[in-house]
């Protein structure tokens, strides 16, 4: 037992998984770089590890990035400063694999003779290996170890008439999760796969109506933008100095969302697609309660912070007391790996800590979103038996985590999944607690209430299902083995396949997640 839990804390962070990143754009401002400064500071909660921002000043493009929160980024006003222009574009970074190099902080820029391009990225792609390698032996030279390179690569070597064209034959060359924002000297472009993984909405400042496209609705609001419509499936969208045009690349689409944006990544007093965040996961907090009560427990205790809005359900849904049993400091942006088990621990204590006045001689509800490696989990079920709790009942507002994602979470692996490795006896055990019970998998669709005009969820629920709406190209031997016996499913099958051989080659190209 202590083996697993020491070796997956080696693995991973302490946030049960890492942030999507988020983008955020502009166009028509004279103060376009500003409000996305003050977008990207919304989306913080989408990536911490880097943040960067592209502005057009009269066609011409200037960057400035950095690695650290915006905040950190940008603290130096000058570097703001630097940015004019009437559009930008901006990221949040957060990598799923390999390097974590300046090189590789977005917006990514491409410098031709004839024209410059700024791309910013939010999701993966699962056939990056295939098309990195194709392009590599067409002597394509990569600057950065990111899949999102890949389409400026693509773009450049489209053989299309207009430019327009360009991008739509190199994103019909791309599979997995992708929501792009794209700036030239003339226009500024909003992309989203054929599946629409990853929420992208549009909005139009109410004074001059420039438009703003960013990754969730919380980031309009935080700009004083209202908003106009979700990005669609399969779209691509110019915006220039004639306004909004809509086109399409594919005309195969489908609605899956990925389901983890309702339940963990993004923020409460966001919309994805005309559902409230904070009220689905309510709703999936009082599901909860129906379905796995705890006779004799005393309160209600919710994991800050994501986890608040599906606690007040449970509490409201079992008649019991909603108490601020844990309190998180919010001035701890990121906590560490550690080297060892004592400063760990003591890394999570500088995140969290119980209230003891409030848990002591409690039977506690302890609800979590989600549980993918557990290490976190049993630290905060030992906190709150330390601070005198009777007993902790752990209840998850989703279903028991077991398959990898490949559409911009960065959870690769089966080996790193506590529920893909062991019973539910097991992981009781592991974090400790003295009962574990999840939310099912027709509760959770039921609670987000995505439904479609042909019946479909409009979500993904492949991290708990097996079932990837987009094929898996570039995956692991395990996932090959896995597909073989049956255990996960595509809607569509590769034409292709490239298969790592040796584990290192993993690493080469990364999500933009």
């Amino acid at each position: 037992m202590n083996q697993y839990v020491n070796e997956v804390t080696e693995q991973a962070a302490y946030s049960s998984l890492n942030e999507e990143c988020g983008i955020f754009g502009v166009w028509g401002r004279d103060d376009a770089a500003n409000l996305t400064y003050y977008g990207l500071h919304a989306l913080q909660h989408r990536g911490q590890e880097g943040a960067g921002i592209v502005a057009n000043n009269q066609g011409h493009l200037w960057q400035e990035r950095g690695i650290g929160l915006v905040a950190e980024v940008f603290g130096d006003p000058r570097r703001l400063e630097a940015l004019k222009g009437q559009a930008a574009i901006g990221h949040l970074r957060y990598a799923t694999a390999g390097a974590h190099g300046i090189e590789n902080i977005q917006p990514l820029m491409a410098n031709f003779h004839d024209m410059q391009l700024a791309l910013a990225h939010n999701g993966n792609l699962t056939n990056a290996q295939t098309l990195r390698n194709q392009l590599e032996e067409d002597g394509a030279i990569f600057q950065s170890s990111s899949d999102s390179e890949i389409i400026l690569h693509l773009i450049r070597r489209s053989q299309a008439e207009t430019f327009d064209e360009k991008i739509k034959d190199a994103l019909n060359q791309l599979r997995g999760g992708f929501a792009f924002l794209l700036l030239t000297p003339h226009a500024l472009y909003a992309m989203l796969d054929p599946h629409g993984f990853r929420p992208f909405v549009i909005g139009q400042m109410p004074d001059n109506g420039s438009y703003v496209v960013t990754s969730e609705t919380a980031a309009l609001h935080v700009v004083g933008a209202k908003y106009v419509r979700d990005v669609q499936p399969g779209e691509l969208i110019r915006i220039d100095k004639d306004g909004m045009n809509i086109t399409h690349y594919t005309d195969k689409t489908t609605l899956n969302v990925d389901v983890m944006e309702y339940v963990y990544f993004a923020r409460p007093d966001s919309d994805i697609h005309g559902i409230n965040v904070h009220q689905a996961r309510k709703r999936m907090g009082v599901a909860l309660a129906k379905e796995q009560p705890v006779p004799g427990a005393d309160i209600v205790v919710g994991v800050p912070n994501s986890s608040l809005s599906a606690a007040s359900g449970y509490a409201e849904g079992a008649g019991l007391p909603n108490e601020m049993g844990l309190v998180k400091n919010q001035y701890i942006a990121r906590t560490f790996i550690e080297a060892t088990q004592d400063k760990r621990e003591r890394a999570v204590r500088m995140k969290l800590s119980a209230v003891e006045a409030v848990v002591r001689d409690k039977n506690v509800v302890l609800v979590d979103d989600s549980l993918v490696r557990g290490t976190t989990c049993r630290y905060i079920v030992r906190m709150l038996k330390e601070a005198g709790a009777k007993s902790v009942h752990v209840r998850i507002a989703s279903p028991i985590f077991k398959y990898p994602a490949f559409y911009g979470i960065d959870v690769q692996t089966r080996a790193e999944l506590m529920g893909n490795n062991h019973t539910l006896a097991e992981m009781t055990e592991l974090i400790e607690a003295d009962s574990l019970e999840f939310l099912s998998n027709e509760a959770l669709v039921a609670s987000i209430g995505l439904q479609m005009p042909d019946g479909e969820t409009g979500l993904t629920t492949a991290y708990f299902s097996g079932h990837y709406p987009s094929p898996i190209y570039d995956y692991s031997p395990e996932m090959a083995e896995a597909k073989a016996s049956g255990e996960v499913t595509f809607d569509e099958e590769p034409t292709s396949l490239y298969v790592p051989q040796n584990p290192a080659e993993d690493q080469r190209v990364e999500g933009a997640n």
